[in-house]
């Protein structure tokens, strides 16, 4: 196959699915063979106490897994983030766990990712009268990914050398699978049959599985378009404020500037502001970046702004356009991962944070629950265990500028944090707001 020499850009992903899946050794090998592995590295890989292959064989998990409970248990707890390009596109990767217990480290390597590579082990599926079973935590994970919006999803059925290469074991698998994204709502899926300790379909062609005629995972990766789902204009312009900077001094010389990062829109000097939730109008009068002066600043950029009305700004508060339609919201509607070994409890405060904002929160409603392994709602439920996927209803003890989370996930994710533990709770994608 031939490709275009044009360059793609960035592309964060991660990989997900269940427990030894082989998704720290897809990593490993896709980075070998992409030659993005150094010799050294190689040589400490060829002689690792904890490796789990025969003779010479590299254990390729071993790049990602980085911890030494990692090495020692041979399962992935934190999340491991590589770096690597090719001529064609940059790349970050996150490698995440499988295991139910660290559902919330997945989470967390989703929630910046444009694709997700979902591995499926072809071993671990089971078929009955024609029709495949795939894991609870492959659904569960699919179910997140949906929440979290993932632009792309690739179905990476991987250790094919261990079913003979079977194309009937990748058809049913790739079928049920169909089924399961049909059920969530997951738009662009790909599949592609892997072996990622042979190295089959990773970054070349394998000659074992002539049946598939599509393209193996690294050039497919290099293709992903990718949608920034922020504009950058000014009237979309989302700016909350992280810190305030005063300097002392005599008057002529008082500064008194606000820091934060651009996370929607444009901002740039002349520009008008609104101030929320205290609904105030100024003037930009400056935009300072690490590198001294600019005439704006654009999303993800970390600037300070200096307005020209001495008005009353304090962390939390968001700029925004004059003329946008932003306001503020008291009451969420929203779906929720949760995290804590204690369930949910209706009747507690808990701390909603928001961009720089940090409120307290009630969950006043559940709406209903996501059963994973039959992927129906439970309704009449009043609570939310560890692991759950939940839609629900939370009042707030004073107004937040939020967004849709499908219209700016920077502006539109929370997390819960229980005030008397500490404990991040959950974490929440704002579905509407009033």
């Amino acid at each position: 196959m031939t490709h275009q020499a044009t360059h793609q850009g960035l592309l964060r992903f991660i990989t997900a699915g269940s427990v030894d899946d082989g998704k720290s050794t897809l990593i490993g090998r896709l980075l070998y063979d992409s030659k993005a592995v150094l010799s050294d590295q190689l040589t400490a890989l060829a002689n690792a106490k904890n490796k789990r292959t025969a003779g010479e064989q590299i254990d390729f998990s071993l790049l990602t897994d980085g911890l030494e409970a990692e090495r020692e248990q041979g399962i992935t707890i934190d999340v491991a983030y590589r770096y690597f390009s090719t001529a064609r596109r940059k790349f970050i990767i996150a490698d995440t766990p499988g295991h139910e217990q660290y559902t919330r480290n997945m989470v967390t390597g989703a929630s910046t990712a444009h694709a997700a590579i979902v591995l499926v082990d072809a071993t671990r599926v089971t078929v009955k009268d024609g029709r495949a079973e795939l894991l609870a935590q492959t659904k569960r994970h699919s179910a997140i990914l949906k929440l979290l919006e993932i632009q792309h999803v690739i179905v990476a059925v991987n250790k094919m050398d261990l079913v003979d290469f079977s194309e009937q074991t990748f058809n049913e698998i790739r079928a049920a699978y169909a089924e399961l994204a049909e059920q969530l709502g997951l738009k662009d899926v790909r599949y592609v049959p892997v072996s990622a300790l042979r190295g089959d379909n990773i970054v070349h062609e394998s000659d074992a599985m002539p049946w598939y005629q599509g393209e193996p995972l690294l050039p497919l990766l290099e293709e992903l378009p990718v949608e920034e789902a922020a504009p950058e204009d000014d009237a979309a312009l989302r700016f909350p404020v992280q810190l305030v900077i005063r300097q002392d001094g005599s008057q002529s010389d008082d500064f008194r500037g606000y820091a934060g990062r651009v996370e929607a829109g444009t901002v740039r000097v002349g520009q008008k502001l609104r101030v929320l939730p205290a609904n105030r109008e100024a003037l930009v009068a400056e935009v300072l970046t690490p590198n001294g002066a600019a005439e704006s600043a654009n999303v993800g950029d970390t600037v300070t702004v200096r307005l020209a009305e001495d008005v009353d700004v304090s962390r939390g508060d968001m700029f925004v356009a004059a003329d946008a339609t932003a306001a503020s919201a008291k009451k969420l509607q929203a779906d929720l991962c949760w995290f804590d070994d204690e369930s949910l409890n209706p009747s507690r405060k808990y701390v909603l944070k928001h961009t720089t904002a940090s409120v307290f929160a009630r969950v006043s409603a559940v709406d209903r629950v996501l059963d994973v392994h039959t992927l129906s709602h439970e309704t009449g439920r009043h609570d939310i265990r560890l692991n759950d996927i939940g839609s629900v209803q939370i009042s707030l003890q004073k107004p937040i500028v939020c967004d849709a989370y499908g219209d700016n996930p920077a502006t539109g994710a929370f997390v819960l944090i229980d005030e008397a533990t500490n404990h991040t709770v959950a974490a929440g994608m704002i579905r509407a707001f009033s």
